[in-house]
């Protein structure tokens, strides 16, 4: 496990109750998310662009690390989904009992796990981890990538169960949009919670994966990434650049001249009609 960058103290989290999984349903969860090196990383600014969330109306919040779970926790009084990012290849998000209960810890309402069939660094099973953490009164949110998936980390006694990973761990490619198909099949199939997360950019798909019947959407990328939303603008708008000239106003046609007066087209000025042209740039 890496060090945590920040020194992190125990935060009392709220009595963990269903209703606390109840107050989401119907509702919009912002991943307020920041890794190593982006502008807006660090715990005091996740906690303000959560509060922010929460002003426009999100029901809850998606935060990774414990030093920003702490931070958003303190900030804010919706549910907190907390997930520890640990790594960057195969089992990453939550990938050990221990990053659960430290998250756990730091104030998590909610601990989102990677709930795939791949191997977990610490050794344990899936099933043996969900369990442990039930009994400790910990709430899980499985993130899977396939129905088998979701139907094993039901089975193991996962609350409720996430489309996130779809697309990312090479059971399918992922498409350009949300996995639709996936989240029918889990909602079809599971009588837990299903979750809508990953590719969702726009409000008509957030409200798409509702009428599909997601207990509550979770969006990230869209909100919170400023660069990453940026860069979709400057990409849109390169092509057009290029191939298409600027238009003139009426304010840069050229002005008609005063009669009686000849062009002076290098210093761009009237002359009277016998003035010496002058010499020069």
């Amino acid at each position: 496990m890496t060090d945590e960058r920040h020194s992190v103290r125990s935060v009392p989290a709220p009595t963990v109750t269903p209703s606390r999984l109840a107050l989401l349903k119907g509702g919009l969860i912002v991943s307020c998310q920041a890794l190593p090196g982006e502008a807006l990383h660090g715990p005091d600014i996740m906690a303000r662009l959560a509060r922010a969330a929460v002003e426009g109306g999100a029901v809850g919040v998606r935060v990774n690390t414990p030093a920003d779970v702490a931070a958003v926790r303190a900030a804010v009084d919706v549910p907190v989904i907390g997930l520890w990012k640990d790594g960057d290849s195969g089992v990453y998000i939550t990938p050990t009992l221990e990053h659960a209960r430290r998250v756990a810890a730091s104030g998590a309402d909610i601990v989102a796990l990677d709930a795939t069939d791949r191997p977990r660094s610490d050794g344990r099973t899936l099933a043996g981890t969900i369990r442990t953490l039930r009994a400790e009164g910990v709430m899980v949110l499985a993130d899977v990538a396939t129905l088998d998936q979701g139907l094993a980390a039901q089975q193991a006694g996962a609350d409720a169960v996430a489309t996130t990973l779809s697309g990312y761990t090479g059971d399918a490619p992922a498409g350009p949009g949300p996995d639709f198909g996936l989240l029918s099949a889990l909602v079809a199939a599971l009588t837990v919670p299903v979750v809508a997360e990953g590719r969702i950019s726009t409000p008509k798909q957030a409200a798409h994966a509702l009428a599909l019947g997601a207990h509550t959407v979770v969006v990230g990328g869209a909100i919170t990434r400023p660069a990453s939303i940026t860069s979709r603008f400057v990409a849109a708008l390169s092509p057009t650049r290029r191939s298409r000239p600027l238009r003139r106003t009426r304010h840069d046609r050229p002005r008609p001249h005063p009669r009686g007066c000849r062009r002076d087209t290098r210093r761009r000025r009237c002359l009277p009609r016998g003035h010496p042209r002058p010499l020069g740039p």
